[in-house]
């Protein structure tokens, strides 16, 4: 390889298999008992043999129990995540909300959305075509 094509090859963005996809339902997010996002118009994205995460549209997300944390981790294939703290019903954890505020250019649909972590919030989402509860 010459030097200009490994030069090219070093700072091209890694490919993914990434999709992006309406949800066709609602989805709830709960924390210690707290709604905290609710939303019939979240997006599905499928990465690889990762588990699907459900974006939520900021605007269906209560960030009243919701505070920014100084945490961010870099994917190569969507960005800069940043991070919210969930404080409700007396109770508080770290980085249970994540979202690429400038997602690059191949996941642009995901920008002005949230994920959560399955593992600190309760998601529900049902189907509407199945009408098929999703639960984690």
């Amino acid at each position: 390889m010459d030097s200009f094509a490994s030069s090219v090859a070093a700072t091209e963005k890694p490919k993914s298999h990434i999709t992006i996809e309406p949800f066709d339902g609602v989805v709830n997010v709960t924390y210690s008992d707290a709604v905290i996002a609710s939303s019939q118009r979240a997006l599905l994205l499928r990465e690889g043999s990762y588990e699907p995460v459900f974006y939520i549209p900021f605007e269906d997300i209560y960030f009243t129990f919701l505070r920014k944390t100084e945490t961010t981790t870099q994917c190569p294939h969507k960005g800069v995540a940043t991070y919210w703290r969930a404080t409700a019903v007396g109770e508080s954890m770290d980085d249970v909300m994540w979202a690429y505020e400038q997602p690059y250019e191949g996941v642009a649909p995901i920008a002005g959305h949230g994920a959560f972590d399955p593992k600190k919030v309760r998601i529900e989402a049902v189907d509407n075509k199945t009408d098929k509860s999703i639960d984690n």
